[in-house]
């Protein structure tokens, strides 16, 4: 079942509810360190974690499509992991729309996979926490707009894992729309000095196929709604109202419905995601349009030479 992301979590300052949890976060926290002393295993092809501290929400997909693109062109033969989520169908879908993708309920199997049909890097769309891997580069990504939220680790607050562990990952990717970056980066120098820190931004490739004049209802069911809604606004787009769901979220017939009768209502049109709109109906399709955004690296050259 998916829930939706307590808004407590993304206060500035934890409150009551997030020191409630605190003790049970703790427990997680001390059982999970436990785990790390799990055998690892190393393989001949080399693997790429695109992970996260933060749960959800930090563009870990788009990222690990840009790095593909990046490989291809260097005549690198590469493909994708992800481990298999029966929720994340959506995600599966775009990674398989851009590339080779192995998908199994064990990463170790899908990487042994690709390795036998002769890969040279794999790409690992999440797997930050899984300590069975020996990944050959970590990249831990954030979005510039949530962060670490209350900085408390889950049920308490956002995170995977404490936000000190920063000192054991040299690679760090900001996404987002270039939101606060100086700020973030002092935090995160502040526990790790010798930190990469890579930035990222988010571009609509298809924008031109929306009236700037227009009237739009926009709604999406992924971790970085603010982070969308933003771009949007930033290319002009008109929007009456937003709707936002649980990350994953498979839509009901009820939930169609409903978004159909608001945009009727308020005389709009109805924009969501690529991802959102991998999850309708194919029958109520039609009464939605998506905008397909792809991820622009700022510092691309520099991004490259780190890669290859």
């Amino acid at each position: 079942m998916i829930l939706k992301k307590p808004k407590f979590w993304d206060l500035k300052h934890p409150n009551i509810y997030a020191y409630l949890l605190l003790p049970l976060a703790f427990l997680i926290q001390f059982l999970n360190f436990f785990k790390k002393n799990k055998k690892i295993k190393n393989f001949k092809i080399k693997t790429i974690c695109v992970g996260n501290i933060y749960v959800g929400g930090t563009g870990k997909t788009s990222l690990s499509i840009k790095i593909n693109e990046i490989l291809k062109k260097k005549n690198i033969k590469s493909c994708f992991v992800k481990k298999f989520y029966a929720d994340q169908i959506d995600e599966q879908k775009i990674l398989g729309n851009n590339g080779k993708l192995f998908l199994s309920k064990n990463r170790l199997s899908a990487i042994k996979e690709a390795e036998n049909e002769q890969y040279e890097i794999a790409i690992l769309d999440d797997g930050l926490q899984d300590k069975s891997i020996n990944n050959d580069i970590n990249l831990v990504c954030f979005n510039t707009i949530n962060w670490i939220g209350n900085g408390m680790a889950i049920p308490a607050g956002p995170l995977r894992e404490n936000i000190k562990n920063l000192k054991n990952y040299k690679h760090i990717f900001l996404n987002g729309n270039l939101e606060n970056i100086e700020n973030l980066k002092k935090q995160i120098f502040k526990i790790n000095p010798e930190a990469n820190i890579f930035l990222g931004r988010y571009e609509p490739i298809n924008i031109n196929e929306f009236e700037k004049n227009g009237k739009y209802l926009v709604f999406s069911g992924i971790g970085n709604h603010k982070t969308f809604i933003s771009m949007l606004k930033s290319y002009g787009l008109n929007i009456l109202k937003e709707i936002e769901f649980p990350d994953h979220y498979q839509f009901k017939k009820s939930d169609i419905d409903f978004i159909i009768r608001e945009a009727r209502n308020m005389d709009c049109k109805i924009v969501t995601t690529e991802k959102d709109y991998l999850r309708i109906d194919s029958k109520e399709s039609n009464e939605f349009k998506f905008i397909k955004s792809e991820l622009q690296i700022i510092n691309e050259e520099e991004f490259i030479k780190f890669l290859v």
